[in-house]
């Protein structure tokens, strides 16, 4: 996925119907207004009503929130970035991440808009509930796996957000600076977001022996916080 001309101000236009348009922008206080008061419910009520201990619900939330990490990495690599050879496959790649590559600081698109996002989600509870029931005998442990797996996911988004709408701090520059390169320089390369060691374990990282690196560093960073 690659295009010649990567537009910091613009916006893509993804629909001709003003309606569905609207439905693929989003701020991230709706993601959080929307995702936060459900999680906190669902461990909440694992705990109180289901009587999960919370040594259980602590180590199982965890392990979720880090599990999000290796989906992120396969979900970027291999879905995101799908080489679609028909209209329509180039057509929902676009959809879902190309346009994020030709209009990288499009903030209204940086979070995953309410609609869509609560379809996948509800299809994702659903496969960790099946899980849970087929190795437990029960679908609760979900309520706990689902919060954890939700919680890595908003870490990471806010990440992105962060990376594409902001300077990046002092101690952050390294992992601004991958990200950038995978936008501006090298799109095969790069696939962590919230976290570049799935890029070091599967040498996916934007190495810095090949040429013009140190340049493409600096030249990746050169943008405006105001886009």
């Amino acid at each position: 996925m690659r295009y010649n001309k990567i537009d910091n101000r613009g916006q893509a236009r993804l629909f001709t119907n003003n309606f569905l348009e609207r439905l693929t922008k989003t701020r991230p206080w709706v993601i959080y207004g929307l995702y936060i008061p459900l999680c906190s419910y669902m461990v909440y009520y694992a705990h109180s009503v289901l009587e999960i201990d919370p040594v259980t619900i602590g180590w199982l939330f965890v392990f979720a929130m880090f599990s999000w990490t290796l989906f992120e990495y396969l979900a970027h690599r291999y879905l995101f970035h799908f080489d679609a050879s028909s209209k329509m496959g180039k057509r929902i790649v676009y959809i879902f991440h190309g346009n994020h590559h030709e209009y990288p600081r499009d903030k209204m698109r940086l979070f995953m808009p309410p609609l869509p996002s609560v379809i996948i989600a509800g299809v994702v509870f659903s496969v960790f509930y099946v899980f849970s029931y087929i190795l437990t005998g029960t679908g609760h442990y979900s309520l706990i796996y689902f919060p954890g797996f939700i919680t890595g996911y908003l870490m990471y988004v806010s990440m992105h957000y962060a990376i594409h709408a902001y300077k990046p701090p002092k101690y952050l520059k390294a992992l601004w600076r991958i990200h950038h390169l995978h936008h501006y320089k090298y799109p095969e390369k790069g696939f962590g977001v919230s976290s570049t060691f799935l890029d070091y374990v599967f040498r996916t990282l934007p190495q810095k022996e090949q040429p013009d690196y140190k340049a493409d560093q600096e030249s990746s960073l050169n943008y405006r916080s105001d886009g």
